[in-house]
């Protein structure tokens, strides 16, 4: 038997266990977030969120503002989370470059701290990041956990970007320079569009890793409060608008990860 004809025949057979595999995963990843969905239109006694069926009501929905703390919580986590993003992509996207385009001293260092920024654990870069504020006598509040997101989140976006350029190449780019195009309009009308899959991936990472921490947040948030930190901190039973607000913020990760998929495909034509 031909080698050509054993990969055929091991194409050929059905197999079950990496479709076991990831029917698995994908229920352990969605069964959370399903549930998540469904209770947050369930009536709740006493106004916390309890996990027996006592009737549907989009009552929660229609009242997310009139629990005190959580929509305010909310706010602040939305608004860190856009501009921590919007930042690291400008500083994320420059770096990118540099690291993927050019040869430089130094170049293999800065790559490992980007590695660093993503494997450290968050309960040391939160101690680490209070020992820094304290030190350069910098108030914990809005501030401090601005710039600690910044902080990790240009990591993830450098990596983002860094893989979508790795297979983009410069073909078209020279291609400008030949004819004449200079290097800054030709990076916003050239690579800029061929990068906007990886931009629009990178974004969305960096805000979900923004809405989403806990551990380094309460490290540096003084007296501002996030959602992650008001849902900690309600001890005594989650009220049912935080089901809301995760379904919210599931819902419109979806639809940016849906656009951004048919921004690739149509990219890919």
């Amino acid at each position: 038997m031909t080698i050509e004809e054993r990969r055929a025949r091991i194409g050929r057979r059905p197999g079950f266990v990496l479709p076991a595999i990831y029917w698995v995963v994908i229920a352990v990843t969605l069964v959370p977030i399903v549930a998540m969905i469904a209770y947050s239109f369930n009536i709740a006694p006493n106004h916390r969120i309890t996990f027996v069926w006592h009737g549907f009501t989009l009552a929660y929905y229609l009242h997310l503002t009139d629990l005190s703390g959580l929509w305010q919580a909310f706010l602040v986590s939305v608004v860190i989370a856009v501009l921590s993003a919007l930042i690291s992509l400008v500083i994320g996207l420059p770096l990118a470059l540099a690291l993927d385009r050019y040869r430089f001293r130094g170049r293999s260092l800065i790559w490992g701290i980007v590695f660093v920024d993503i494997s450290a654990p968050s309960i040391v870069v939160g101690a680490a990041s209070l020992s820094f504020f304290l030190t350069i006598n910098l108030h914990t509040g809005f501030l401090t956990i601005l710039l600690v997101h910044v902080a990790f989140n240009v990591a993830y976006v450098v990596v983002t970007l860094r893989s979508r350029l790795s297979g983009m190449g410069t073909v078209l780019e020279e291609a400008a320079s030949d004819l004449g195009a200079r290097p800054i309009p030709a990076f916003f009308t050239i690579t800029v569009p061929l990068l906007m899959p990886g931009i629009v991936a990178s974004f969305m990472l960096a805000l979900t890793m923004s809405i989403d921490d806990y551990v380094i947040t309460s490290f540096v948030a003084g007296s501002s409060t996030t959602f992650p930190l008001f849902v900690y901190g309600a001890k005594t039973g989650m009220p049912p608008q935080v089901l809301c607000f995760g379904t919210i913020i599931f819902v419109a990760g979806a639809l940016l990860a849906l656009a951004n998929g048919a921004l690739n495909r149509k990219s890919s034509f």
